[in-house]
């Protein structure tokens, strides 16, 4: 199995290499990949050194999977040369998550959908893989009617900059701004540019990709996507309103059955999600599970996740996974 990681020197890229070692991935040929400038210089994975080639090198070696995290903009120039040399790509930009003709994947919900044919793969933005493997099992049971969502996302999201400059903030130091404002001691109500319906991109994103991963376009949703000086992973307060009753203590009991899902929920031991915890980990946490006494049959929650691992390379590699059990590569 030849594994290409393109963007293999960015953040998202150095946790994939992690996973894979992690998960014991079936990798017979590691092929590290990024920018010309970033070509030559030496990646380690399992112990062993590997020198990072550029893009047209990269499809040339024609790699069984390539796993893409290096922007939107590279993504559409050279996922469809990859896919034409034979290699399944799977993305986890935005690239091609809206488009009609791409699967849009989360492996616990809708991993069944893809093909032999599915040569790009868009991987969801990380913020929504959190929130849907919570809804997904809900959805079939209550069926959603609306979403409200707000998020505390944390600054890996943004990149190694973002991180810099609150290393930067805390230590009293002058450096690059990743923001247009302090991060440290301060929320930012912005998480990517904005629309012009006056909601963000990463909002709009919850939005659409909720609905065609939950195959149902009738889900109304509302985001409110804020950074805050976290490094752990995006945390996210959700009010979901269902067509149908529920039992809280049921709600309890289908998510602790729901694959990747781990309920944090007792307060008497003062038990609930938190990015600090959630660091480092693969599962999604959800706690704080209570009903919402202003309307009928709806429902707050908390949840966490660690945004660089299921929320981008621990996902991407999961549907590696299933492409391999399925043989579909």
């Amino acid at each position: 199995m030849r594994i290409a990681v393109v963007g293999a020197t960015g953040m998202v890229g150095e946790v994939m290499l992690k996973v894979l070692a992690e998960r014991n991935f079936p990798v017979t040929e590691l092929i590290p990949v990024a920018s010309e400038r970033s070509v030559g210089k030496e990646i380690e994975y399992k112990g062993k050194k590997y020198k990072v080639v550029g893009m047209q090198t990269a499809v040339d070696m024609k790699a069984d999977i390539a796993l893409f995290s290096a922007g939107g903009d590279t993504s559409l120039e050279w996922a469809p040369k990859f896919a034409a040399a034979g290699t399944t790509v799977i993305d986890n930009s935005s690239a091609w998550r809206m488009d009609p003709t791409k699967k849009l994947i989360v492996p616990e919900i809708n991993a069944s959908e893809l093909t032999a044919a599915d040569k790009i793969i868009a991987n969801p933005n990380c913020s929504t893989i959190q929130m849907v493997l919570v809804l997904a099992p809900l959805h079939k049971k209550y069926n959603i009617k609306r979403v409200i969502v707000s998020t505390y996302q944390s600054i890996t999201g943004t990149g190694v900059k973002a991180v810099q400059q609150l290393e930067n903030e805390y230590a009293g130091v002058q450096g690059e701004m990743a923001y247009k404002y302090p991060i440290h001691r301060n929320a930012i109500p912005q998480c990517d540019s904005f629309e012009e319906n006056g909601y963000t991109k990463e909002e709009m994103k919850l939005v659409r990709e909720t609905q065609k991963i939950l195959d149902d376009r009738t889900i109304a949703v509302t985001a409110t996507a804020v950074r805050v000086p976290i490094v752990g992973g995006h945390s996210e307060a959700v009010n979901v309103e269902f067509s149908n009753d529920f039992d809280v203590n049921e709600v309890r009991n289908i998510l602790h059955h729901t694959d990747g899902v781990v309920v944090q929920d007792n307060n008497d031991t003062y038990t609930y999600p938190m990015p600090m915890y959630a660091q480092g980990k693969d599962d999604v946490f959800v706690g704080r599970i209570r009903r919402d006494e202003s309307q009928e049959n709806t429902l707050n929650m908390w949840i966490v996740a660690d945004n660089l691992r299921k929320g981008a390379a621990t996902n991407t590699i999961q549907i590696a996974e299933y492409l391999i059990a399925a043989k579909l590569v």
